[in-house]
């Protein structure tokens, strides 16, 4: 099961199995309690791969979570989501007696024939960076608990034909909650957000200052250049701004062409190319859709 010091889990059973826990009540869902979860130093160099959806809440934990090549140190009431085939890793400095929360774990197999099959894809978070956790107010936290509280008193009890349909019910309250908190998350930190926004118009300057031969800039390219995930940096630029990431390189794009259009002499082709663009009637073709006016045309009527 161990590869390259990376470990995949393909059922609940074996974390249960993995972490010392007695078999779980369900076979496809279980919602595990961190106060029974005993943390030592000899996995924090495992990485680890899971064939199911993983979402945690913790309080109190001394240590880090790596995602990939980002990390945060665990937070009061921070919340993350992991889809099945992300690689995470947990290092744990010393096992805290205090630590609190719970985690959710949820089998695709559970809902697959289920709307929330096809619904759970549209949740961006399970996508982002764990750099980008959900930080719960309070009153936020409350609100999840009572919701897991409801999956455990479901699952717990005797399982009959309603049974399934009322614990995905709750699983999909919980996610559409976690949706509002993370847009509220986007508007209340105005400052890192302040930040992000001047940081991505000063990438794009910098981009179209020069002639790039590689193609336009890619959201990709400045999801990276800001240690963001692509998903949550359009997430929070269509909050904050009403544009999303891809829409703010067509507005700066546009605007550098404007520039270029009023104070050179160079050809619609010439700029195209400065641009980024390998032809130049893709780029008219932008223009025209954005100013409704084709760059000879704008040219001309400011002359």
């Amino acid at each position: 099961m161990t590869h390259n010091n990376i470990q995949r889990i393909k059922s609940i059973s074996d974390f249960h199995r993995t972490r010392g826990l007695p078999a779980p009540e369900h076979p496809l869902i279980s919602l595990i309690n961190y106060n029974s979860i005993k943390h030592t130093t000899e996995i924090n160099n495992i990485s680890w791969v899971y064939d199911f959806y993983f979402i945690a809440l913790k309080r109190g934990m001394d240590g880090k979570l790596k995602y990939g090549q980002l990390q945060y140190d665990f937070d009061e009431g921070t919340m993350f989501f992991i889809a099945p085939g992300q690689v995470f890793r947990i290092e744990i400095k010393q096992d805290t007696p205090g630590k609190s929360g719970w985690m959710l774990l949820v089998h695709p197999d559970f809902f697959r024939n289920l709307p929330l099959a096809q619904h759970i894809k549209k949740y961006k978070y399970f996508g982002y960076s764990v750099r980008e956790a959900l930080f719960l107010s309070e009153k936020e936290e409350a609100v999840l608990n009572g919701i897991v509280q409801n999956i455990q008193r479901e699952y717990q009890a005797n399982i009959d034909k309603f049974s399934q349909q009322i614990i995905v019910s709750q699983v999909e309250v919980l996610l559409s909650y976690a949706e509002r908190f993370y847009q509220r998350q986007f508007l209340t930190r105005e400052v890192a957000n302040h930040q992000v926004l001047e940081r991505l118009e000063t990438l794009l300057d910098e981009y179209f200052e020069h002639t790039h031969k590689e193609g336009l800039p890619t959201v990709n390219y400045l999801a990276a250049q800001l240690n963001l995930s692509a998903d949550y940096l359009s997430t929070l630029l269509k909050v904050t701004t009403g544009l999303n990431t891809q829409q703010h390189i067509h507005e700066k794009l546009i605007e550098k062409a404007k520039e270029k259009l009023i104070g050179t002499t160079l050809t619609v082709s010439e700029i195209a190319y400065e641009l980024g663009f390998e032809h130049s009637q893709s780029f008219s073709k932008l223009f025209k859709a954005k100013t409704n006016l084709s760059p000879l045309a704008f040219r001309q009527s400011l002359g």
